[in-house]
């Protein structure tokens, strides 16, 4: 098949583990070199044939790390070559493009009655989800026990209200919502990676690990 070059932007969201299985097959990469020079902040990701998505074993490993269940069964999938961003998109390269466009992301802007009819209207305040530590162990199957709403967080104060990014630039931009990435993107002159581009490429070239570390959830015995 022929390689086509894409510019790709490099999805915020983390990877997906995927269980291991006897049943996937070696990631086939395509053998054909990068078809011009790098644009700056990028990297050629040569694609090819890999097994994508995961099988009913994992379904207690999929409840965890909240997998889709249209993730089965695994499938075989070719990919083209495109190019992928070598970071997360920055707290400086947002902010550039907001200085440029005057854009508001979703958590800056308040939710209305519309939206969520049973939500008290004093609770309906421009906000995020935080990360909240839990003063003791819990099930990890409630994502809800360890993230709370807070009003005011966003990609510039975020862990909420008198936070800021100050020193921060070139940590990777959070509190972004798949309208406010598609935009970034739009503006950057890129788009966001399909679903089996950005399996592939956090794959690694590897095939039918749980994590793109290995099998264990704990490396060293740490997340």
């Amino acid at each position: 098949m022929k390689v086509r070059s894409i510019l790709v932007l490099l999805a915020l969201l983390p990877s997906a583990g995927m269980a291991a299985d006897p049943t996937f097959a070696p990631t086939v990469p395509n053998t054909a070199s990068a078809p011009a020079p790098a644009p700056e902040g990028m990297v050629w990701v040569p694609g090819g044939e890999f097994s994508m998505g995961s099988d009913k074993a994992c379904e207690s490993l999929c409840d965890l790390d909240g997998l889709a269940e249209d993730a089965s069964p695994i499938h075989r999938v070719y990919v083209d070559g495109f190019w992928m961003d070598t970071t997360e998109v920055t707290n400086a390269q947002f902010a550039k493009f907001v200085e440029a466009t005057g854009y508001k992301t979703v958590a800056e802007i308040a939710p209305t009655k519309e939206e969520f009819p049973t939500v008290p209207p004093e609770a309906l305040v421009a906000g995020s989800a935080v990360f909240a530590p839990t003063p003791h162990k819990v099930p990890l199957e409630n994502h809800l026990q360890w993230w709370a709403y807070a009003h005011g967080a966003d990609w510039r104060h975020p862990a909420g209200k008198g936070s800021s990014i100050e020193g921060k630039e070139n940590f990777p931009v959070v509190h972004i919502a798949y309208a406010d990435a598609a935009a970034y993107a739009k503006w950057a002159g890129k788009r966001l990676p399909t679903e089996a581009e950005w399996e592939f490429a956090a794959r690694g070239g590897k095939s039918g690990e749980l994590y793109t570390w290995g099998n264990d959830l704990k490396k060293d015995g740490k997340f």
